[in-house]
């Protein structure tokens, strides 16, 4: 007859056993095979330079290859439609942002999906201090001088963005509803696009992420009248912030994530969110990210669960700026 102590020896054994295959095989080998990263923009915008430069490190970490797919349309929503609709089996992410998992909630009423209810957070990459931009010869010299301009021409003045709900639209309608007008607004495929525009002096200005104007702030083919931050950027530093140039009422970040799809394995959201984690602590990527003017964020927001947590804040955020835009 066997020992109490033997049964509970095999009892144990058993429980270990079980929980052995609690976690789906696939999931205990995660990633087997290329991952792919779904960029909601054109290549060369914000939110494609800093998903290459994490994913980069990522793909070291995880021992597989990180491939990235630009699908361009409706600002960021078409991907965003597509990344939600795609097997939850981590071999398909998305790198959303506050236009795609934020903004878009009030700006499209028949959105195809929902942020909180069809992703699953995994970690916030980096946020993005958004620049108020004109063209170099916008006649303007500074922020008081654009707001006395922009209310006297706003039906003659153009500003570019990268879509209905992009972080470039999205930021600027804070600030025309701010200002209390109504420009023309030009849509394109990314901010990519959009910012080859404004150095090419066919549109008057946009409201871009930090990460896509800092060199040609600096090459001076465009100008820069401000950053939405209570403090200057480093990568910046001789650019006002909204506050000292005479409007402290436009204050905007944006900020870019990883998602997957509703019902991947907490096994596999644990692991990417791991590889992100080490690739924001890697000493090249912070130095390449931060170059570029991005906030790097704290150990404390880097969880899924404060991912989350952001997401709902941010909805709730630009409901009521963006609801009456639609």
């Amino acid at each position: 007859m066997m020992s109490i102590r033997s049964l509970a020896g095999a009892c144990l054994s058993a429980i270990v056993a079980l929980g052995a295959f609690a976690v789906p095989a696939s999931a205990q080998n995660y990633p087997t095979r290329t991952i792919t990263m779904i960029v909601p923009f054109a290549a060369g915008g914000p939110t494609d330079v800093i998903s290459r430069i994490v994913t980069a490190h990522m793909a070291q970490t995880l021992g597989q290859s990180i491939v990235i797919e630009n699908v361009v349309g409706a600002g960021g929503t078409t991907a965003t439609t597509r990344a939600a609709r795609a097997a939850n089996d981590g071999y398909t992410l998305i790198t959303g942002h506050m236009g795609t998992h934020a903004a878009s909630v009030p700006l499209y009423p028949k959105l195809a999906y929902h942020p909180e209810k069809d992703f699953e957070p995994v970690a916030l990459l980096a946020g993005t201090p958004i620049l108020i931009l004109a063209r170099k010869d916008f006649p303007p010299k500074d922020l008081k001088e654009f707001v006395t301009y922009m209310k006297a021409n706003a039906e003659k003045v153009n500003a570019a963005h990268a879509g209905i709900g992009s972080v470039s639209h999205a930021s600027c309608e804070l600030l025309n509803s701010i200002l209390g007008i109504k420009p023309v607004g030009v849509p394109f495929n990314g901010t990519g696009p959009a910012m080859n525009a404004l150095v090419a002096g066919q549109v008057d200005y946009m409201c871009d992420q930090i990460v896509n104007a800092v060199p040609q702030i600096n090459a001076g083919t465009i100008k820069a009248y401000a950053v939405a931050t209570p403090e200057r950027n480093p990568s910046l530093p001789n650019v006002p912030t909204t506050t000292e140039a005479g409007l402290p009422a436009f204050q905007a970040q944006a900020w870019n994530a990883i998602f997957v799809p509703k019902g991947t394995s907490p096994a596999i959201i644990a692991t990417l969110n791991a590889a992100a984690i080490k690739a924001l602590d890697d000493e090249n990527v912070r130095r390449r990210l931060l170059e570029l003017g991005s906030v790097i964020p704290a150990p404390a927001n880097r969880t899924p669960e404060a991912l989350a947590t952001l997401i709902k804040n941010e909805i709730a955020k630009w409901m009521p700026v963006l609801k009456p835009a639609t």
